[in-house]
């Protein structure tokens, strides 16, 4: 059968179906517990989270299920821990953003302390609150930290995107690692070269990685149907990892209008850029996407101008504005069928067994 490969035996769920860790505040409890209760791995991106809200985060999910389930965390990349910018580029990025700030009628950002939680803290908490899965993205942790997972039984799984990264996961000694190509919504979480350099589609790279690591692969980026997990299983991975047809669910944390737009025309035109984190990331075209185009390549790197289109953002949810946000979203959003967690899965389930039963 095929839900029987290493990857759901490791893990120990019933099939070898992981939900894509969301960051940004998109990850929700309800959504872990959906797809881990029917039979997958939940996710939940702790990124945007300090230690107390990670404390909080497992503690909710415990006590709704007892199946496994992981949290992720984005490994400091460069000076992302500690990112520095100068008053007068601050003052340029927001005059940039200005006419934005004035057309949702709040008032422009004032410079923070620091532009997100601290990674040695973060990590510290999940090793505290042991989930079944660590996983992380733009890097591998120190070896110190994937030692102290395997005293704690807590596997690992990392990122890749092309298959040198894979290489270097494998020698660190995580335990599996995601292939995950460019069809893929959000960030490119490219660590080892710039994520422009790194665009390898999902179903050439994962048999590159799979010829090239030892660990059990999960294949990630434009599956949203049976088909793509038979396809992904054909090439050699033991698992896939799915993200906007998980996102485009009630149970996730994506607003409604996030949601409705996975499921419009709209979604057949993504783009990637930095124009909404300072990272590159696949999004779906808007009006804030068309008139910024011009100043990608010179916003403030990730978390600075992260930090300034949160601020924007959370302005453009409350007033219903999805021209002035981000839009995450895969290049496989025209396949979506399903808006209901349990029912994505028992689909996914029952076509990939009917297109591999056929063969």
């Amino acid at each position: 059968m095929w839900t029987d490969t290493e990857v759901s035996r490791r893990l120990g769920i019933a099939t070898p179906i992981i939900q894509g860790p969301f960051g940004s505040g998109l990850s929700a409890v309800d959504l872990v517990v959906a797809v881990s209760e029917a039979g997958g791995l939940g996710s939940f991106g702790v990124h945007h989270l300090e230690t107390a809200g990670i404390e909080a985060v497992a503690k909710q999910i415990r006590s709704r299920t007892n199946r496994p389930f992981a949290l992720n965390l984005w490994v400091p990349l460069h000076d992302s821990n500690d990112p520095q910018i100068s008053d007068v580029d601050f003052a340029r990025n927001v005059e940039l953003l200005s006419p934005y700030f004035q057309e949702l009628g709040v008032a422009t950002p004032i410079r923070p302390q620091r532009y997100g939680p601290r990674y040695e803290e973060q990590i510290e908490a999940v090793l505290d609150v042991r989930p079944a899965v660590f996983s992380f993205v733009f890097g591998i942790p120190s070896p110190e930290i994937l030692q102290r997972c395997k005293q704690l039984e807590i596997l690992t799984v990392g990122a890749a995107t092309t298959a040198d990264e894979a290489i270097a996961l494998d020698r660190a000694g995580v335990d599996m690692i995601v292939a995950s190509g460019l069809e893929a919504g959000g960030h490119r979480i490219s660590f080892l070269r710039p994520a422009k350099e790194s665009l390898t589609g999902t179903f050439a790279l994962i048999p590159q990685v799979v010829d090239a690591v030892k660990a059990p692969v999960i294949a990630a980026g434009g599956i949203a149907d049976g088909r793509g997990i038979a396809a992904a299983l054909t090439l050699g991975a033991q698992g896939v990892q799915i993200g906007t047809a998980f996102l485009a669910c009630e149970q996730s944390a994506a607003g409604a209008l996030h949601r409705e737009r996975l499921f419009s025309s709209d979604a057949k035109r993504t783009a990637l850029t930095r124009l909404f984190s300072g990272r590159l990331a696949r999004s779906i075209r808007n009006r804030l996407l068309d008139e910024l185009q011009a100043h990608e390549t010179t916003v403030p790197q990730y978390p600075i101008h992260g930090w300034f289109m949160g601020q924007l953002k959370a302005a453009a949810i409350a007033q219903g504005r999805t021209d002035l946000m981000s839009l995450w979203c895969g290049q496989a959003a025209p396949l979506l069928r399903h808006k209901d967690a349990m029912a994505l899965m028992a689909s996914l389930v029952s076509e990939t067994s009917e297109i591999l039963r056929k063969r």
